[in-house]
């Protein structure tokens, strides 16, 4: 299987971020699979949610994902993605968050730390590519 999943490979990654070594997936059959392998954050459960609806129903997905006892998984596009960056901290809270862009291509990126910090991080400059949000379980912080 893929190292980090389902087992406690995320704590290998997180020590590796925290120390500046980049953590890099390789190409396979899923980018559910890819971000959570080098996301840093539980993998031990995890939902994967997809894309949100754009409006309708929107509001009533994130109070349902909310209880989960796992790490969130939703795809998102460069157009909502601050969007969906605002919803995450406005309905749960400041949760830890890895955002992994681009993954497997050239301007991969993957970013771990609160929603707010993401939120600043990205408000930076127009966002570009195919995003992976990985929202941690309530209670979760980075030792």
């Amino acid at each position: 299987g893929t190292p980090g999943i389902s087992d406690p490979g995320y704590r290998v990654v997180n020590l590796a971020k925290k120390e500046g070594i980049e953590v890099i997936a390789i190409p396979g059959p899923s980018a559910v699979t890819a971000a959570l392998s080098i996301s840093g954050i539980p993998t031990d459960h995890f939902y994967f949610e997809g894309f949100l609806p754009p409006k309708k129903g929107r509001k009533k997905r994130f109070e349902l994902l909310e209880s989960f006892p796992a790490t969130v998984v939703i795809f998102e596009s460069p157009h909502r993605v601050i969007r969906t960056l605002d919803d995450i901290h406005n309905y749960w809270g400041n949760r830890i968050i890895s955002v992994c862009r681009e993954l497997t291509k050239m301007y991969e990126e993957s970013f771990i730390g609160y929603v707010t910090d993401a939120e600043k991080y990205f408000s930076k400059s127009k966002p570009k590519g195919e995003f992976v949000l990985l929202i941690s379980k309530e209670g979760y912080a980075l030792d």
